[in-house]
C-alpha cells in the first residue's frame, strides 16, 4: 500500500531548480529520510507536500486523492502535520497551552466564551495524554521560553501530534541539539506509533541511520537515489555527491 506518491514534481523560482521531475512514494508506516546537500531541495520538497509552496507541475497524492497545491489546512484536514526548521511556537504561554491550542485547532473549535467547562477538560485531557507520550508531562505548566533549545524541539513535535497525523512531516528535528538532546529526540521519533508515516529531512547521518526504513538522496533538486542504509551508501555517485569522507 502507498501513502504518499510524489509523480513528477517539479518547482522552479526563475532559473533556480528546487525540483526536478521528482517521484517518490511512502508506505503507510515507512520512516523515509530525505538527505542531500544544503541546496538541494529538501524543505521545498516538504513544502510542496505540505501546502507551504505550490508546485509547478507533477502530482502529489495522498491515500491515492490527488491533494496537489492544497492549502496547509486542508492538509491538516487530510491528515498531514509538520514540524519546521524555525521554531513556530507561543514562547510566553506554557507547553501545555501551546499543545491545547494544537489540539483546539485540528478539532475545529476556536474561543469561545461559552464553552463548556467539560469542553475544555477534554481539550487539557488530550494535551496531557500527548505531552505524557512524548515524555514532557513535568514541563507542562513552564513557559516555552523557559525550556531548553531541545525541550523546544521536543514541544514542536507534541504540536503536530496534536494534529493526530497520519503522516508527519519533519524538517531537521535534530539540527542545533546536543548530543544528548539529539539522542533523545531520536528515541521520541523512534517510540511513535508505527501508524504514523514520517517523511523527514536530516543532516545528521547517525540520526539518519537510526531512524529510516528508507532513504532518498536529494542534489539540486533530482532525486539520485532511493532504498535502504546499505543501498544508499554504496552507491557510487551518492558518495560522489554528499556521502564522501562520512563512508
Amino acid at each position: 500500500m502507498t501513502l504518499l506518491a510524489i509523480d513528477c514534481l517539479c518547482k522552479s523560482f526563475g532559473t533556480l531548480v528546487v525540483t526536478r521531475n521528482l517521484t517518490l512514494s511512502l508506505g503507510p508506516d515507512e520512516r523515509h529520510v530525505v538527505i542531500g546537500p544544503n541546496g538541494a531541495g529538501k524543505s521545498s520538497l516538504l513544502n510542496q507536500i505540505g501546502g507551504q509552496l505550490r508546485p509547478d507541475s507533477g502530482t502529489v497524492r495522498l491515500h491515492g486523492k490527488d491533494a496537489t497545491g492544497l492549502s496547509p489546512e486542508k492538509m491538516c484536514r487530510l491528515g498531514v502535520a509538520r514540524t519546521f526548521q524555525k521554531s513556530n511556537l507561543f514562547k510566553n504561554l506554557t507547553v501545555l497551552e501551546n499543545v491545547r491550542l494544537a489540539v483546539q485547532a485540528k478539532r475545529g473549535s476556536g474561543y469561545s466564551p461559552f464553552r463548556t467547562v467539560a469542553r475544555a477538560r477534554n481539550l487539557v485531557e488530550r494535551a496531557s495524554a500527548i505531552l505524557d507520550g512524548v515524555g514532557l508531562s513535568a514541563r507542562a505548566h513552564m513557559a516555552v521560553n523557559q525550556l531548553s533549545y531541545g525541550e523546544q524541539r521536543e514541544v514542536e513535535l507534541a504540536c503536530a501530534l496534536a494534529g493526530e497525523p497520519i503522516l508527519l512531516l519533519l524538517d531537521e528535528p535534530t539540527s542545533g541539539l546536543s548530543p544528548a538532546e539529539t539522542r533523545r529526540m531520536i528515541d521520541r521519533i523512534s517510540a511513535l506509533p508505527r501508524n504514523i508515516a514520517i517523511l523527514m529531512i536530516e543532516h545528521d547521518l547517525d540520526v539518519v541511520f537510526s531512524i529510516a526504513d528508507r532513504i532518498s538522496v536529494l542534489c539540486y533538486g533530482e532525486l539520485i537515489a532511493t532504498g535502504t542504509q546499505s543501498e544508499v551508501s554504496g552507491n557510487a555517485r551518492v558518495r560522489e555527491v554528499y556521502l564522501g569522507a562520512h563512508l
